[in-house]
């Protein structure tokens, strides 16, 4: 099953667009997922199972890197 998540990240620090950047970067590295970047959200495509399973390590890695960071997601299937 295919999916869309459209994700906003908000780590609640003055230098806030470098953990941004690192995150969307760690998403890209993933060959087999769609990312598509702009200045409020940043957009992934593909299948519902690999998407779901990289979005949960890479937030994971996030939260345990940040002292404070808040993830805001939509969940479309197809």
């Amino acid at each position: 099953m295919k999916a869309s998540v459209e994700i906003s990240m908000y780590p609640l620090r003055a230098d806030y667009g470098t953990p941004i950047l690192k995150f969307i970067s760690r998403l890209r590295q993933n060959e087999k997922l769609e990312v598509k970047s702009n200045d409020m959200s940043t957009q992934i495509f593909g299948e519902y199972d690999l998407l779901m399973a990289t979005l949960a390590k890479e937030m994971k890695r996030s939260f345990q890197k940040e002292e404070a960071v808040v993830m805001v997601m939509k969940i479309l299937n197809g």
